[in-house]
C-alpha cells in the first residue's frame, strides 16, 4: 500500500518497439512496390516476326508508337518535335546510338514513316524495329 503523502515516480521513457515495427513494415511494403511502379505501363501490341533475333546490349534508347498515336522517349510521353531533339543530343553525344522503334501493329503507317524520316535525318544507322518471335 502506498501511503497518502508519498507520490510514485513518472517513468518517461518512450518504448519504440511499435514504431520499429511500423517503420519496418513500411520499408517491406515500399521494397515491394517500387519496382511495380518503375516498369512501363505503356502498352504495345508488337507484330510477330519468324527471323526476329535479340540485340546484345549497346547504347540503346526505345521509341514507342502506340495505337493512338501517342509517342514515347524512354518510356515519357513527347511530340515529334522534341523527340527529334532529343535524339539528335543522345546522338551527338554517342554516334552509336541504337534506337529500337517498339510499334503497335495498328499503327498508321503515315507516323511509322514521320519517325523514321526523323532518324533518317539525324543520320541514326542503328534502327531497329522490335517484334514479338511467333
Amino acid at each position: 500500500m502506498r501511503s497518502p503523502g508519498r507520490r510514485q515516480k513518472l517513468i518517461a521513457e518512450i518504448n519504440i518497439t511499435p514504431f520499429t515495427d511500423v517503420i519496418l513494415v513500411l520499408l517491406i511494403i515500399f521494397m515491394i512496390t517500387t519496382p511495380l511502379i518503375l516498369q512501363s505501363n505503356i502498352r504495345v501490341n508488337l507484330p510477330s516476326s519468324a527471323s526476329g533475333q535479340p540485340q546484345e546490349q549497346a547504347r540503346q534508347i526505345s521509341v514507342m508508337v502506340t495505337n493512338e498515336g501517342m509517342i514515347y522517349l524512354e518510356n515519357k510521353a513527347t511530340s515529334k518535335k522534341s523527340l527529334k531533339a532529343d535524339v539528335s543530343r543522345l546522338h551527338q553525344a554517342n554516334p552509336n546510338l541504337e534506337v529500337i522503334l517498339f510499334s503497335d501493329r495498328m499503327v498508321r503507317f503515315k507516323d511509322l514513316v514521320a519517325l523514321l524520316d526523323i532518324f533518317n535525318e539525324l543520320g541514326i544507322k542503328n534502327l531497329n524495329i522490335a517484334t514479338k518471335t511467333e
